[in-house]
């Protein structure tokens, strides 16, 4: 069934770019019903994980390449705390340092979730948004980190070394490049572990 705002039809609204342009956090929970997809976040999630790749979906903390030593030793307390977690010494602490921790747990768990286990600078990254996520972008530079980024027209094409025009706000569009993205990740994958 179709649904109808003013005799426009969903479908005529989406194909005409008609969207919410507010970042979620902003978000009204009242307009929920009126909100035609997921945030861009899920998908980075989705995609990486299906692609057997590490990700950031939160924003990108400075420093997290170039300072590699403090973010391999974050890597380690993020691994303590899990264990602890898990073996239940955290319920035996005083509740306050108990809360503490559990809330550093869990701001290691939003910003390092997705690349808890990498052991190495990466090959090449990702990046889906050039402006929001420019950081990231000047420390691949800094590093010579090969980088793919989704580019709209508020970017610079100069910058990353694979430039793919795209909107970088809609969900549509980053779903479109992520699974192309994912499916060239496995095919890879496949055929550089069928040759050796």
């Amino acid at each position: 069934m179709t649904k109808r705002y003013w005799n426009i039809t969903f479908e005529e609204m989406m194909e005409a770019g008609v969207h919410f342009g507010h970042e979620p956090r902003k978000w009204n929970p009242r307009m929920a019903p009126f909100i035609s997809g997921k945030r861009k976040v899920d998908s980075v999630t989705r995609a990486a994980i299906r692609a057997r790749c590490h990700y950031v979906n939160k924003k990108w903390l400075r420093g997290m390449l170039t300072n590699w030593y403090t973010t391999k030793t974050r890597f380690r307390e993020f691994r303590d705390l899990r264990t602890e977690q898990k073996t239940g010494k955290l319920n035996s602490l005083p509740k306050r340092d108990a809360t503490m921790l559990k809330r550093q747990l869990s701001h290691l768990e939003r910003y390092l979730g997705g690349i808890k286990y990498m052991t190495r600078l990466p090959d090449i990254v990702i990046i889906l948004d050039q402006q929001e996520e420019y950081t990231t972008l000047q420390e691949c530079i800094t590093l010579g980190i090969p980088t793919i980024s989704l580019i709209d027209t508020n970017s610079d094409p100069d910058l990353a070394d694979i430039s793919i025009p795209a909107n970088d706000d809609a969900i549509a569009s980053i779903r479109l490049i992520l699974n192309k993205l994912v499916f060239a990740i496995c095919e890879a994958r496949s055929s550089y572990i069928q040759k050796n």
